[in-house]
């Protein structure tokens, strides 16, 4: 009945977009007290001979700060159904996959990095292939 309206009709993956929405959010609180972490005690994060290290530990933090600070307010817009959300989610999220991976090979906890670029491959699928299938809000 809805499609017959213009609308869409809804799936299952109006919930993957929320899904999205709000692990969008969560990565960004992550990121944010990650970044603050690294700001105000230095010597948290250590980098070993094995590592490639292109910021210093302050910088970093700022970048992983401000990056945190950015996609919280993105995934708030995808809870929105905003547009503009959706590209610059699928940005943000992309250049966090590829911080994740960077980030990967020098974890402490490696599986958990794994599952962090898993989810975020989740969330890239459900932007990018499944956004038309989305309710948007009324």
């Amino acid at each position: 009945m809805e499609e017959m309206r213009g609308k869409p009709a809804s799936t299952a993956w109006s919930g993957w977009v929320g899904f999205a929405g709000w692990l969008m959010v969560l990565v960004g609180v992550i990121d944010f007290f990650e970044g603050l972490i690294a700001i105000i005690r230095g010597q948290y994060y250590l980098a070993t001979a094995n590592q490639i290290v292109v910021f210093n530990t302050t910088t970093w933090g700022w970048l992983t700060l401000l990056g945190g600070i950015v996609l919280l307010l993105v995934g708030y817009g995808l809870l929105m159904r905003a547009s503009w959300a959706r590209w610059v989610a699928i940005i943000a999220i992309s250049v966090n996959l590829i911080g994740q991976l960077g980030f990967l090979g020098s974890a402490a906890y490696p599986l958990w990095a794994l599952t962090v670029v898993g989810l975020t491959f989740v969330v890239l699928y459900a932007l990018i292939v499944r956004w038309n299938e989305a309710a948007p809000l009324d």
